[in-house]
């Protein structure tokens, strides 16, 4: 049975790149082919473009610059609007292209197709609240005042793990300030972007207003940041690969916005229930199997309460059910590929040898190569790689602290500053702790901290700038200040 068989509306799965609206063949012949997860058959080959065919995906896109930016506002929230609605009425098949070729379990993609939709509605009302300022002059015979324009052609690279959301969160805020833009979607994942694109042509968005390039990664990004046409690029994904965008943009002088990395600290105050705290510290660490930016990798609970927390994570743990994400009833799906399973065992291999208790994790009983049962360890420490690296798979680390001052320094211990979370309900150390966490965002007692009105974003080497909320179409406008001098008064300086 083929992929798009499986399908309402078999248009939905492209297998090519879509450029200037149309749909683009690689004319070098070369092509990747993309893999369901679970199950390691090919779904589907891709195109990848030659080096020209990406200068010419910007050359439609500066053109298509000109006519867009030049329309009303509420003309660009329109079509957003009409792509919006697009999105929810073929939510069933998108979500069947993102479990097939992502891994993760229907109901999650579902779920992921109604927020990514949502950042389309925010941002097609954000859009027309991009106003200017008007400044009390200080020169005689003036008006002074700000107007906001679109920085021009914007390129979005994204990752595999949320392959819808993160294009909608960026391409919609860009598009709402009148930008074109440009997405290199992860290799992994391209059918979920291609949708996409299928989709704002019937929307009625203009052709090079919207395209999808694929290819080989570093060298797409290079052209993309080299060109000096493109005026902003924003990224989603690894530490290392944002840094070396960011120097790939220096000598553009680039518009850049970066989401990087995250390593999650779960606080659990002495005053909770342990049971409720370890069934919330179990949703914040397996969501997308663990393959989540946001998910929780280190838990530091206090000493008091450590051992019935760990007691009741280990049996909640127990019940999640892993396998195939078309499947009912199924909490966790693979992992994107099987270098994702080797560098989680070699996670917990490390751990282990560094002093860690295994308390549950049996890989014996994955269902499939590219599965990897949910991790418990214990005993967690400063030295180990789970401590310092991103694991992006479904391992649990559990640490206990003793008191506030201890727990504050065990968090901020990282290179990133993302996301943290805390449960207590005592103020006055919600209000020390949230205030002393060295990260972008902080969860109070709720696992569920993001949506189409958040600044969502981090600090240190989590990233630059935000996506989302009243902030996130900034990234992608200028400031341009005017004065307006009387006819025939003396100006100055």
């Amino acid at each position: 049975m083929t992929l798009s068989s499986k399908l309402s509306d078999p248009r939905l799965f492209r297998q090519y790149a879509y450029v200037d609206g149309k749909w683009t063949h690689g004319e070098g012949g070369r092509e990747e082919a993309v893999f369901d997860p679970a199950t390691g058959e090919a779904l589907g080959h891709i195109p990848w473009l030659e080096a020209h065919q990406i200068t010419a995906t910007v050359d439609a896109a500066e053109a298509a610059f000109v006519h867009w930016r030049a329309l009303r506002v509420d003309e660009r929230c329109e079509r957003l609007l009409a792509w919006y609605d697009l999105l929810q009425a073929n939510r069933e098949d998108l979500a069947t292209l993102m479990t097939l070729e992502q891994g993760k379990p229907l109901p999650d993609a579902r779920g992921e197709v109604e927020y990514g939709a949502s950042f389309v509605r925010w941002f097609a009302e954000e859009g027309k609240r991009t106003f200017g300022e008007t400044i009390p002059s200080h020169i005689p015979n003036a008006a002074l005042g700000t107007i906001k324009e679109p920085v021009g052609i914007a390129a979005l690279i994204t990752p595999w793990n949320f392959p819808l959301a993160m294009i909608t969160r960026k391409a919609a805020a860009a598009m709402a300030a009148g930008c074109t833009v440009i997405v290199k979607p992860a290799g992994e994942t391209p059918f979920s972007a291609l949708a996409l694109a299928e989709l704002a042509e019937r929307a009625g968005i203009p052709a090079g207003v919207f395209n999808v390039v694929l290819g080989d990664p570093p060298e797409v990004s290079r052209i993309l940041c080299a060109e000096d046409r493109v005026k902003a690029l924003s990224f989603t994904g690894s530490t290392r690969v944002g840094r070396l965008l960011l120097e790939q943009c220096a000598n553009t002088v680039k518009r850049v916005s970066l989401e990087l990395g995250g390593n999650a600290p779960f606080i659990v105050g002495p005053d909770m229930d342990p049971k409720e705290a370890a069934f919330a510290a179990v949703a914040a660490k397996f969501q997308t199997a663990g393959q989540d930016c946001l998910a929780a990798d280190r838990i530091l609970v206090h000493e008091s309460i450590h051992d019935a927390f760990v007691e009741h994570f280990a049996e909640r743990m127990a019940a999640l059910t892993v396998g195939n994400g078309l499947e009912p009833e199924i909490d966790l799906g693979p992992l994107i590929h099987r270098q994702a399973v080797e560098k989680a065992a070699a996670i917990v291999d490390d751990a282990i040898s560094k002093g860690a208790t295994l308390v549950a994790g049996d890989q014996s009983q994955a269902p499939g190569e590219n599965f990897f049962m949910p991790v418990l360890l214990t005993d967690v420490t400063h030295d180990m790689k789970i401590w310092h690296e991103e694991s992006f798979a479904p391992v649990a680390g559990i640490t206990a602290y003793a008191d506030d001052d201890q727990v504050i320094e065990m968090a901020n211990d990282t290179e990133y500053g993302l996301a943290a979370y805390l449960y207590t309900h005592d103020i006055r150390r919600i209000w020390k702790i949230l205030r002393a966490l060295e990260f972008g965002m902080v969860s109070v007692n709720s696992v569920k901290m993001t949506g189409p009105p958040v600044p969502f974003g981090g600090v240190k080497h989590s990233g630059l700038g935000r996506e989302g909320g009243v902030t996130g179409i900034d990234e992608y406008l200028e400031t341009k200040y005017y004065c307006l001098g009387a006819l025939g008064s003396v100006s100055g300086s």
